[in-house]
């Protein structure tokens, strides 16, 4: 009998959240883990799965993902596939995710087959923008002001009633600072809705900010949490470009992101990881940006520098295994290897590979593009010196450029 079959015989009680029955004895090694979505996130997830003793079973629309080479099955179909779905849930043990853009729907049908975790609700809250707005404002989380807009007409009475500058962003498939517009006093309604192009939108006032900050928090089956140090985030052009850890911020604010992240994860009653981002204000205070049901491209350095990587801490939390320790063993620097590095031909890796303390990770994705997240690399160690010769680093890696050595 499978992992997923005794639960279904065992009468467990309901989780606060999901269709099904949560598993009265943890998924252990040996067992099959189903993941939806094979990017690097997926990839990294598998490849911690695969060293704890699990199977991987991969499902995605697409075709020969990163997480597709670390997987014992991949299955090729559209998300509202409901064979494939079917294929899937009879080869799994239990189900997660490693983005949250998965349709509902297929969510809910899996639920009725295998624990899906987190829960088809979480992840409905945390995939609308809107909704994940009204979740944090209805439980008294610190958000910017907002107002949810369906139409021209409702997007000019947000602009006369939210102080601007403000930004505009799509309710759902928005990342990496995809599906937003940055607008101003006396922007027109009509031109701007027309240009989004999306039927609904959340419309924020843009917060002033000292710096951003996210925390990683992980939730079990039996209901154990626990979170990472906060680290502090650098965003380019809308993509996150550096993240250091731990943030250096007053201790104080750290304590308090953690609670409210804790807090957020609980009352969202999710198993896996949530990732809270969140705007430090100058004074200290904290506003909830946004929410992640997944691993977090802010958590990549865990490999390195916790005791628990983020990776292996989500494989423990859905499985319903004690949670790891998340002190971290050494600060560290992690910074994104995007696209536009291979603009002079593949990049010189060696400068890299033979710097003290500095971990590579080339996710074995096809074409370079501009903007595109092709790897990272984690530099360890503590202070602005590091950040500085990690990014010194990243650039002497492009062929042809500037600052390239051979």
């Amino acid at each position: 009998m499978s992992n997923s079959e005794a639960e279904k015989s065992n009468g467990a009680q309901s989780a606060p959240e999901g269709k099904f029955p949560q598993a009265p004895r943890p998924v252990l090694p040996g067992a099959t883990i189903g993941i939806l979505g094979s990017g690097q996130l997926g990839r990294m997830s598998a490849m911690a799965a695969k060293s704890m003793g699990y199977r991987v079973v991969i499902h995605d629309e697409v075709k020969d993902g990163p997480a597709s080479s670390c997987a014992d099955l991949t299955i090729v179909a559209p998300f509202d596939d409901r064979e494939a779905l079917g294929r899937f849930a009879l080869n799994v043990d239990v189900v997660t995710v490693e983005f949250e853009n998965i349709p509902v729907g297929a969510l809910e049908y899996l639920e009725s087959r295998v624990p899906v975790r987190p829960s088809s609700s979480v992840i409905g809250i945390c995939q609308d923008r809107v909704l994940e707005k009204e979740f944090l404002r209805s439980n008294g989380f610190p958000v910017a002001p907002f107002r949810a807009i369906t139409s021209a007409a409702e997007l000019a009475e947000g602009l006369a009633e939210i102080a601007a500058p403000s930004i505009l962003k799509t309710a759902a498939l928005g990342y990496d600072g995809k599906g937003q517009i940055s607008l101003t006093s006396g922007d027109d309604a009509e031109v701007v809705w027309a240009m989004l192009g999306s039927p609904r939108a959340v419309l924020e006032q843009r917060v002033s900010f000292a710096s951003e900050a996210s925390v990683i928090c992980a939730r079990s089956v039996s209901g154990e949490s626990s979170c990472f140090p906060v680290q502090a985030n650098i965003h380019r052009n809308g993509i996150l470009d550096v993240t250091v850890a731990p943030a250096p911020i007053d201790d104080a604010v750290a304590a308090r992101a953690m609670e409210v992240a804790s807090a957020i994860t609980e009352k969202l009653g999710a198993i896996g990881l949530i990732t809270v981002e969140f705007f430090v204000l100058a004074d200290g205070s904290l506003v909830v940006n946004e929410l992640a049901p997944r691993p977090h491209n802010s958590g990549h350095h865990t490999l390195e520098t916790a005791m628990t990587s983020q990776f292996a801490q989500h494989i423990r939390a859905v499985c319903g295994l004690p949670l790891g320790p998340v002190e971290l063993r050494s600060p560290g620097v992690m910074v994104n290897l995007l696209g536009d590095l291979w603009a002079g031909g593949e990049p010189d890796w060696e400068i890299l590979l033979r710097e003290p303390g500095l971990f590579l990770h080339l996710y074995g994705k096809n074409g370079a593009k501009s903007g595109r997240k092709m790897g990272h690399m984690t530099l360890l160690g503590e202070g602005n010196g590091v950040s500085e010769r990690a990014m010194a680093l990243r650039d002497q890696v492009v062929r042809g450029g500037p600052f390239h050595k051979n």
